[in-house]
């Protein structure tokens, strides 16, 4: 039987949860870093990226409408986050849709559920049902310190070569230089959410166990866009 891990130990539990399936690790990723991917690529990953981190404030309300009243600590969170996402300054799919046009494509391209790959909707439609079904603290550590804690260090490496290898501006990134900002905050709050909450060794288990399947969601979404849009381009040139 499971004993309730003490808080530090718990952390580091969580982060390493995370390990071995970073998608920062990702061959897509790689791919972006090394300067391997045409703004094509880019405009794919638009397209199926909107889906994804799209309805983040709707998974986010699933979490909100499940949290105790009497913990208003974790609500509070959990609405700025919501608010955030939506209405904080630009809306971040706002700011997607501008990068997305600047590789080619166009808002309605994006915006069409039927440019999304399969697996793309896998990932979405398990955001959706974590959301909805599990116990609040479980659904956090999934979406947010699973998903949403990665989105800094990946973008911390993939921002650079789109100014500097991709050519792109500073005003056509700015959804990427926004998110390792906003993210870390996000994450770090979800990472305090779940320490306070996880109160019995059975829910600290679960959280480890639905961290580790997040990362490999997040993985096998990043894994479809590289097959479907990369690896038959790469292999043409003899990469």
């Amino acid at each position: 039987m499971a004993e309730m891990l003490p808080r530090e130990e718990f952390r580091k539990q969580l982060e390493e949860a995370i390990k071995g399936k970073h998608s920062q690790a990702s061959p897509f990723s790689v791919a972006w870093s090394n300067g391997q991917l045409q703004r094509e690529h880019f405009a794919r990953w638009a397209e199926n990226h909107y889906h994804y981190v799209g309805p983040f404030a709707d998974y986010l309300a699933y979490i909100y409408a499940n949290i105790p009243d009497k913990l208003t600590d974790a609500k509070d969170f959990i609405l700025q986050n919501m608010w955030e996402e939506e209405l904080g300054g630009d809306r971040h799919t706002d700011l997607l849709i501008r990068f997305a046009e600047a590789c080619g494509t166009t808002r309605e391209r994006v915006t069409d559920p039927a440019n999304m790959l399969p697996t793309t909707l896998g990932l979405q439609s398990w955001c959706y049902a974590v959301a909805f079904r599990e116990h609040f603290v479980v659904a956090t550590a999934a979406l947010i310190v699973g998903l949403e804690s990665q989105v800094p260090d990946i973008y911390r490496k993939q921002l650079p070569p789109l100014k500097e290898k991709y050519g792109f501006t500073d005003e056509e990134v700015e959804f990427f230089d926004l998110h390792i900002v906003s993210d870390e905050i996000h994450g770090e709050r979800g990472y305090q959410i779940v320490l306070d909450y996880a109160d019995t060794p059975e829910l600290q288990q679960r959280c480890l166990e639905i961290v580790r399947t997040g990362a490999k969601m997040r993985w096998m979404y990043m894994d479809g866009l590289y097959r479907a849009y990369v690896q038959p381009d790469l292999e043409k040139v003899g990469v």
